[in-house]
């Protein structure tokens, strides 16, 4: 097993050349966002944003157009009807797409379990499997055959639970090592989130060392799939972005922290420090 340092990770950061355009670094799309949970998609995709993608675009129903308009006017909308997409019609939607964000806030209908079921079918770009999107796979494990290999997970400690069977403490137990044995199983990258967040893609293994109490919070899962799906976009190898991501997401947390204090921290204020951490490390 390799072991990942921390401190090395800054240097990943994508360069940016001055002669370049929105294309230049990448399109995310994120999927998710069902009636009533707009604000799940909303967080990845400003997170996205924020850590330097060109474009993020967001797949949601009908009903919830009008509030990403409002809340996200950088956002490039695919709205499919509230009953339900068609399969062709998401394939369009996804084209030109770098990396999708599978799973926030989209619900666990059959309508959802179709996108899901779609989108691991046939998508070409690395897919950041996340929230919903990896409890639709714990109720049907049939699919993860369908899962394309060096697809990033990002599950909570009781979504792991879910998706191995098992009581959650067998999990918080043993975080590195349960990350590390189901990345080798399943053929994927781990991001098993904790106080001290595991990645590991069954051979490589990093343990971060950044983020706070304030950071358990509604939404800061959202936040970190957005900026790892970012920053494959921006051309960075699946697990390299995850582990820079991981960390990047947890020192944003420390200094929105460091400015408003760990009982205050919304997933928000972490999206509005990333620029002074991105920033900073631009200028190291």
């Amino acid at each position: 097993m390799e072991l990942t340092y921390t401190r090395y990770l800054l240097n990943l950061l994508p360069m940016r050349s001055q002669e370049s355009n929105k294309g230049t670094f990448g399109k995310v799309v994120i999927i998710g966002g069902c009636r009533g949970m707009s604000g799940a998609a909303y967080l990845a995709a400003k997170a996205a944003y924020r850590t330097g993608c060109g474009l993020a675009g967001i797949v949601c129903p009908e009903a919830n157009r009008i509030i990403y308009q409002t809340q996200l006017p950088e956002a490039v909308l695919k709205v499919y009807p509230d009953e339900g997409a068609e399969e062709e019609w998401l394939k369009d939607a996804l084209a030109g797409a770098s990396a999708i964000v599978l799973g926030p806030g989209l619900g666990q209908s059959e309508n959802a379990l179709d996108l899901v079921k779609w989108t691991i079918q046939t998508a070409a770009m690395p897919i950041v499997l996340d929230a919903d999107g990896l409890n639709l796979l714990a109720a049907h494990p049939e699919l993860w055959s369908e899962v394309p290999f060096g697809t990033v997970i990002t599950p909570h400690p009781m979504e792991m639970a879910r998706l191995l069977r098992c009581p959650v403490e067998t999990v918080t137990a043993d975080i590195p090592g349960t990350a590390l044995s189901f990345a080798e199983e399943r053929g994927v990258i781990c991001v098993l989130k904790s106080h001290r967040t595991a990645v590991s893609d069954g051979n490589r293994l990093m343990i971060n060392n950044s983020g706070n109490s304030g950071m358990a919070t509604g939404g800061a899962g959202d936040v970190l799939a957005g900026i790892i799906a970012s920053l494959i976009a921006q051309g960075l190898q699946p697990y390299n972005a995850a582990c820079l991501g991981v960390y990047l997401h947890g020192l944003a947390g420390d200094e929105a922290a460091a400015k408003l204090g760990e009982h205050a921290v919304m997933a928000s204020d972490i999206i509005d420090a990333l620029p002074v951490i991105l920033k900073t490390a631009e200028n190291t």
